[in-house]
């Protein structure tokens, strides 16, 4: 009999401000829209739901969004610990190419590769750190 395990759900509240947090982050990290709905597994197009997120509507509770937010904000926590001296470079790092992923910005990986591109980023960042 396989393990069940059901994740406690985020309430409508603490994922509202989640949605307003990653929103936060991309500005940080001055993302145009079209990366933003990448970053966030939208449709280049699905403006609404980012204007939306920016005002604290709740970010989707599939498992594909919510893993999604959890490793841009821990892309977020390994760049700050990388660079504590200077967040700038830390904010600019995901749009600086990078002769680690053939000169491609992190974010035009995860742009082009989707899904697997983050977790390539991420990882990235956590051997870098040395976790």
């Amino acid at each position: 009999m396989p393990l069940e395990f059901e994740p406690h759900p985020l309430s409508t509240h603490d994922r509202g401000a989640l949605a307003q947090m990653v929103m936060k982050l991309m500005d940080l990290w001055n993302l145009s829209t079209e990366q933003q709905a990448a970053l966030l597994g939208l449709e280049a197009s699905n403006r609404a739901s980012l204007g939306k997120y920016r005002k604290g509507s709740p970010i989707g509770n599939s498992r594909d969004q919510m893993e999604r937010v959890s490793h841009l904000l821990s892309i977020h926590k390994n760049l700050r610990l990388l660079f504590p001296q200077n967040r700038e470079l830390g904010y600019r790092w995901m749009t600086a190419h990078n002769r680690d992923f053939d000169n491609f910005a992190p974010v035009d990986v995860i742009q082009n590769w989707g899904f697997s591109g983050l977790l390539l980023v991420r990882a990235y960042l956590d051997r870098a750190r040395g976790s």
